[in-house]
């Protein structure tokens, strides 16, 4: 199961060094609007101490971790929804995506020309959800001319239970908020909209400020950072601190120097590291591991997935023939020391199709061929 994330923001404000500190590739990063015609896809590798533990004890042939997708989406203006500065093409590779990473300028830089011509978090913020908020507008009053005779004449059940969410949705995009701050809806109706409707706004969605490097050690007392983190708070979600320029050196390290450049900076890990993981708990996933001495691998699923759902990410042949799992927690198997002892000290578990799998599960399938 492989995550779309994309990386969306005005022009200049770090989206293509972030991307290319994250793939450690070389996007065209230039100081000026639309050097990024093209969403480039970069496949990053998910850190985790567990696997490299694992790894350790069973020195498999080979290691294998999870993955992750990124997209660098080039930069929005306004009007992109109506076209402007190729906007629609734009909007078109975010609704691919299955998150939103927007990166916000946290900085002053005379040197970096800002397409507003001055910082302001607050109003770029807007702007992106304005040009969201009216292609889902769109999207949604499309919808409504359909399921609204459909509601009326037909009685059509599908269409009854839609019109309340699409009514509520169409109230907050007329105003250029986001579908998410949309009021009256329960978790039900959301989930459903997500679902059903594809729309923009309510991808989950995470904040980068972009600070400068200068002010990376002293974050509290960014004035712009706070104004994203107000932001965030506001919408349920989260905003991280992250100088891009430093992480494009840190990416072009050597992976053994990265961690004493990191202490240097008083940081235990990346910017880039924390970025990945906080996609993973915005998009509500999580791993399960199979291991031995051929390999050990990571596998990403969904919090509450059951195990047959599980083993079909493997290979849906296991899916179809399920019969039981044989589970460990990765918590007793590192404190125990070994698969022997697991099993003497009876941790060791037969779980069957009913079983919701557990972040830190390590697994081996029994299936029906």
């Amino acid at each position: 199961m492989s995550m779309k994330t994309g990386i969306v923001g005005l022009p200049n404000v770090g989206k293509s060094t972030l991307f290319n500190a994250i793939t450690n590739s070389h996007v065209l990063a230039e100081n000026y609007p639309f050097a990024t015609i093209d969403p480039n896809e970069g496949i990053v590798t998910v850190p985790d101490e567990r696997l490299d533990f694992l790894s350790s004890l069973y020195k498999p042939k080979k290691t294998t971790y999870a993955t992750f997708t990124f997209y660098d989406i080039a930069g929005l203006v306004k009007g992109a929804s109506k076209g402007e500065g190729l906007g629609n093409r734009f909007l078109g590779a975010i609704r691919e995506c299955d998150a939103i990473v927007e990166v916000v300028r946290c900085f002053d830089n005379e040197n970096i020309v800002h397409v507003e011509g001055k910082v302001d978090p607050r109003r770029d913020i807007e702007t992106i959800d304005l040009e969201l908020a009216m292609a889902d507008l769109e999207t949604v009053q499309n919808r409504i001319g359909k399921q609204d005779i459909k509601a009326r004449v037909a009685k059509d059940k599908q269409a009854i239970y839609e019109m309340p969410i699409l009514t509520a949705l169409k109230e907050v995009l007329e105003q250029g908020i986001p579908g998410r701050r949309a009021k009256g809806l329960n978790e039900e109706q959301i989930a459903y909209a997500r679902k059903n409707f594809f729309l923009l706004t309510l991808k989950p969605i995470l904040y980068v400020a972009n600070v400068s490097d200068e002010g990376y050690a002293g974050i509290e007392k960014n004035p712009y950072f706070k104004t994203v983190e107000e932001i965030a708070k506001e919408e349920g979600t989260i905003a991280i601190p992250v100088s891009c320029e430093i992480e494009r050196e840190i990416s072009e390290l050597p992976k053994e120097e990265r961690k004493d450049f990191l202490e240097s900076l008083g940081a235990k890990e990346s910017g880039l590291d924390r970025l990945v993981k906080a996609s993973y708990s915005l998009l509500n996933l999580a791993t399960f591991f199979t291991s031995g001495p051929d390999e050990c691998r990571a596998w990403t699923f969904k919090r509450g997935m059951k195990a047959p759902e599980c083993a079909g990410i493997i290979h849906s042949d296991f899916e179809k023939g399920f019969i039981k799992a044989e589970v460990t927690s990765f918590d007793d198997l590192k404190a125990l020391g070994s698969e022997e002892a697991v099993k003497e000290k009876g941790k060791l578990r037969l779980e069957g199709k009913d079983y919701v799998m557990q972040d830190g599960d390590i697994c081996y399938f029994r299936f029906n061929a």
